[in-house]
């Protein structure tokens, strides 16, 4: 796909995705039935972060198993990562933050990207690459939702996932601003309940949230 069509995906996917969970996996047995009960839900798309051993096992698992779900790869850190992710069955990256080598190497994997940003300069250099897609992160820390009014006008053709931060208690406040796509948020698969294996605990954490924000 060229850029834009990149671009085009991750606005469908993300669009669509409305909260996208992000996952710490440990185990690469619970990637599965993880995923399965996040899309029993009604997750359509989920970002599994490289922060574990697990994690490149854990995308190809959910990637053979479940086709239908958009999977995406996040905190990318490494050049190289963006062909692992890709062998693995990602369908887009995503990372917490942004350097030239980061977005030409996701360039060159033909994957599509979502950049981070925390400051308009960033946001700037990252949207003269063609990254009009971007995550803010860590969201809270940035400037939240001001952060984002702030930029929805001056920028107003770059839309963004904030992720750090967002919480059921703000949620509705962040996806209300104009130029937030969807929202990054880690409280649809809490820890304990992954370690317990309470897939449907999981399925009801993500149902009451999509309807608390439809």
């Amino acid at each position: 796909m060229s850029q834009e069509q990149n671009q085009k995906y991750l606005n469908n996917t993300l669009e669509q995705a409305v909260i996208l969970p992000v996952l710490v996996i440990e185990n690469v047995e619970d990637a599965v039935p993880l995923a399965e009960a996040l899309l029993a839900g009604g997750c359509n798309s989920v970002e599994v972060t490289l922060r574990s051993a697990a994690a490149l096992g854990a995308l190809e698992k959910i990637a053979k198993a479940l086709p239908e779900l958009a999977l995406g790869a996040g905190t990318l850190l490494e050049p190289e990562q963006f062909k692992q992710i890709k062998d693995a069955g990602a369908r887009y990256a995503l990372s917490p933050g942004t350097t030239k080598t980061l977005a030409q190497a996701a360039v060159e994997a033909n994957v599509p990207y979502v950049p981070a940003a925390a400051t308009p300069s960033e946001v700037l250099e990252l949207r003269a690459l063609g990254f009009k897609v971007q995550k803010l992160f860590p969201a809270g820390a940035s400037g939240g939702i001001e952060m984002l009014k702030s930029l929805a006008s001056p920028i107003a053709d770059v839309r963004f996932c904030p992720t750090g931060g967002v919480s059921t208690s703000n949620v509705n406040d962040y996806l209300n601003q104009p130029n937030v796509i969807c929202v990054g948020g880690s409280w649809l698969a809490p820890k304990n309940l992954v370690a317990e294996k309470k897939w449907t605990a999981i399925s009801k954490i993500v149902r009451e949230s999509l309807a608390a924000v439809s």
